[in-house]
């Protein structure tokens, strides 16, 4: 005779008792008014026989609560009332810890091997996380319980946290919680009549209910402090308010509002001020793309109603050109300026000691607050062989003198992109080489498509798909060896540009001996209010990301100052819902919102509004009528999911839709602003107008038309062309704003 597994029979045995408890309608004696009802009768077994009347309570909670059946709340309430504070307190605190354990316990049998073995890969960080920190984990979510009990107990259970522990934790994490209930539970018991509800009593107890979450966050922050900061002695007193780590752009705006509300702050960065985007990124490359697109306009002389034009030019000339850019923005980003505004401006480089104390130049520096700003350096793959050439990154190609006449760019990304299409533009022979199997990634494949044919007519070698392997140098030429669809490909270069993305500044100032927590990626880890494990300390930029844009650093850093400085009295999560970037080739391709792959891949249903620029006028007029505008929109409604634009000045134009998406305006708005004529802003409102006609209300002008002809005293319904004029009333609409 086959009998049953143990794990089967306990799994029948759960299903009857589940199905009895709906199928017999268990739950409606679970109900506040049913006890209410019932509380003389209750009251009067409670006085016959306490212990027998205990004990039952007791079973039956530990029965709700290890089957995960709906009620528990409302017994916890009902103990207070039927038993008061202090009796119902010591049996509810172990009637639901025990009730806890069995569903842990229960949770454990019968799933954890078969969870563990299908996504053991998938959950082995959260497996190291409950081995280190099981308990405090728990701990949290009984004080602070982000999820239902019963999800906490089921959950806990598939992983490796020892059901002892499980149970201490539990009996001594569900206590606060239980007695702000009981109590609650006491006032109701209490309750003679409705004018009651308004009595002191009454409201402070349920005010205690909606407190107590945030009192115990916050002894869940105390504790957690206390804990990390328990091998190190604070400081009696600080020399600075704020202590900000880089000069780039969070580290610059960080201490700009630090002084500006009068706190005592001090800078220290250990090579130019300004970071990256003023030295080696934004500021330089704009420039040399400027300097690169007047010779774009040079070939395009036909275009323009000229013969030819031709443009002599020294690339040395043009270099020193981005020099003199960064020299004339350089003051904005001075130590001298920031001297003046209030900032302590410190050149070294400096080490964190402890959570409060930094040494720079020999000085020791005490803080009450720590701001990381770093940065990012540009991230080189190891390539064998590729330290036999002298490569080029984002930091490094800034000090070249002489066009490459055969360079070699690693990198379909935005820096990739935009060094491939300047120096070609400058003459340089250059091949782009991108693992992925297509340029721009992260945007819509038609966009990675458009700039590929762009750069190819204009007489890049664009190789998608390809993955660099190895450089060799023979016979004083060097060769980029690449595997493409199983087969392999060289390439002769001169110059190579390394543009593969960027690496986080995480290394060398004491980060790793503190032990501050950091993300796979190599990114310091950071809570919503850009806190790292230390409270005190707190971080923004490339060293955090998830974004590595110079706005979105300047964004972050306002965060992080207001939530060191006041996050005793206020703290704000950092706002990440609407980020604009843009990708400054030509054309330009600059993205707010969802893509529509994006769109597709988190399954969110969207329209999508198209405007093709071939139709702008004043685009025409420029000779810049190429690229368009994609609006995804909620369907059936004008409020704006992402925008993408493909065109001329797109960066520029972009900022219209980014503030419609953060205050919630949708494409009516932008239809019924007037833009000035002629203008590329008109794209805007001529992509609102698309999607008007689109939704244009056919029936409703029907109605219209017959009122219209009505009034001119004409007899009969509408003619055959109503649809007609329909249409283009709505592409008169799409052009006036109406």
């Amino acid at each position: 005779m086959k009998f049953l597994s143990p794990k089967t029979l306990l799994l029948l045995v759960i299903a009857g008792v589940v199905a009895a408890f709906f199928i017999f309608d268990l739950g409606q004696y679970l109900t506040l008014d049913y006890l209410k009802q019932q509380q003389a009768a209750f009251d009067s077994l409670y006085q016959q026989n306490r212990f027998t009347m205990l004990g039952a309570y007791a079973l039956i909670y530990i029965l709700v609560t290890a089957l995960s059946l709906p009620g528990a709340t409302i017994m916890t309430l009902a103990g207070g009332a039927f038993f008061g504070l202090w009796t119902a307190l010591l049996v509810v605190s172990f009637a639901s810890s025990i009730g806890a354990t069995l569903a842990f316990l229960v949770s454990r049998f019968l799933l954890r091997d078969w969870v563990q073995a299908r996504f053991g890969d998938k959950l082995s960080s959260i497996n190291q996380g409950v081995e280190k920190e099981g308990a405090f984990y728990l701990f949290s979510l009984r004080l602070v319980p982000i999820f239902p009990f019963f999800v906490i107990n089921l959950a806990m259970g598939l992983t490796p946290l020892k059901a002892g522990l499980f149970y201490i934790v539990s009996q001594v994490g569900m206590l606060p919680g239980t007695f702000v209930y009981i109590n609650a539970g006491t006032q109701i018991g209490q309750l003679e009549s409705a004018a009651g509800i308004l009595s002191l009593p009454m409201i402070l107890s349920f005010a205690m209910l909606g407190i107590f979450p945030l009192l115990a966050k916050k002894i869940i922050d105390l504790i957690k402090a206390r804990k990390v900061y328990a091998n190190y002695d604070r400081p009696k007193s600080f020399d600075y308010n704020l202590v900000v780590l880089g000069g780039g752009s969070a580290g610059l705006v960080s201490s700009l509002i630090g002084s500006a509300v009068k706190a005592k702050v001090a800078l220290i960065e250990k090579d130019k001020m300004g970071g990256d985007c003023l030295n080696t990124g934004c500021v330089p490359s704009k420039a040399l793309i400027r300097s690169a697109k007047m010779l774009s306009y040079a070939k395009r002389a036909t275009e323009f109603g000229f013969k030819s034009t031709k443009v002599k030019f020294d690339f040395a000339d043009v270099m020193e050109r981005v020099q003199r850019v960064i020299a004339k923005v350089e003051p904005h980003d001075s130590a001298e300026r920031f001297e003046s505004l209030g900032v302590e401006v410190i050149q070294g480089t400096a080490m964190i000691k402890d959570p409060w104390t930094i040494e720079v130049n020999g000085r020791t520096l005490t803080t009450r607050n720590i701001i990381v700003s770093t940065g990012a350096r540009p991230f080189v793959p190891p390539i064998k062989g590729l330290e036999q050439v002298e490569y080029l990154t984002s930091d490094n190609i800034w000090q070249l003198r002489e066009l490459p006449e055969k360079f070699i760019v690693l990198g379909g990304g935005p820096i990739g992109s935009e060094m491939t299409q300047a120096f070609a533009r400058l003459g340089s022979q250059v091949t782009q080489v991108e693992m992925g199997e297509r340029l721009i990634g992260r945007e819509d494949p038609e966009v990675g498509d458009y700039i590929r044919a762009k750069f190819e007519d204009e007489g890049v070698n664009v190789l998608t798909g390809h993955a660099a392997q190895e450089v060799s140098v023979r016979d004083g030429k060097n060769f980029l060896l690449c595997e493409h669809a199983g087969e392999q490909v060289e390439i002769e270069f001169d110059r190579i540009l390394i543009a593969v993305g960027r690496r986080a500044n995480v290394e060398g100032f004491g980060l790793q001996e503190l032990g501050i927590e950091l993300n796979p990626q190599g990114t310091i880890t950071a809570d919503p209010f850009l806190r790292t494990n230390y409270p005190n300390i707190l971080c923004a930029g490339d060293v955090t990301g998830p974004y590595q844009f110079t706005h979105t650093a300047g964004h972050q850093a306002w965060y992080a100052v207001v939530n060191a400085l006041f996050g005793a009295l206020k703290s704000f999560k950092v706002d990440y819902r609407v980020v604009p970037w843009c990708t400054f080739t030509d054309a330009e391709v600059a993205r707010v919102g969802l893509s529509e792959t994006e769109a597709q891949e988190q399954k969110i249903p969207y329209e999508v509004t198209r405007y093709n620029l071939d139709d702008l006028d004043r685009a025409i007029a420029d000779s810049e009528d190429h690229g368009w505008v994609k609006v995804l929109t909620k369907p059936g409604k004008d409020k704006i999911l992402g925008v993408t634009i493909v065109g001329s000045h797109a960066g520029d134009l972009l900022s219209e839709f980014v503030l419609a998406m953060k205050y919630n305006l949708g494409l009516n708005k932008i239809l019924g602003t007037i833009h000035s004529y002629p203008t590329l802003s008109e794209m805007n409102k001529m992509a609102a107008g698309q999607w008007k006609k689109n939704h244009i209300p056919e029936n409703l002008l029907v109605w219209v038309e017959r009122y219209l002809r009505w009034q001119r005293g004409e007899k009969g319904g509408p003619d055959e062309t109503a649809t007609e004029h329909a249409a283009d009333l709505a592409d008169s609409n799409q052009r006036t704003g109406l």
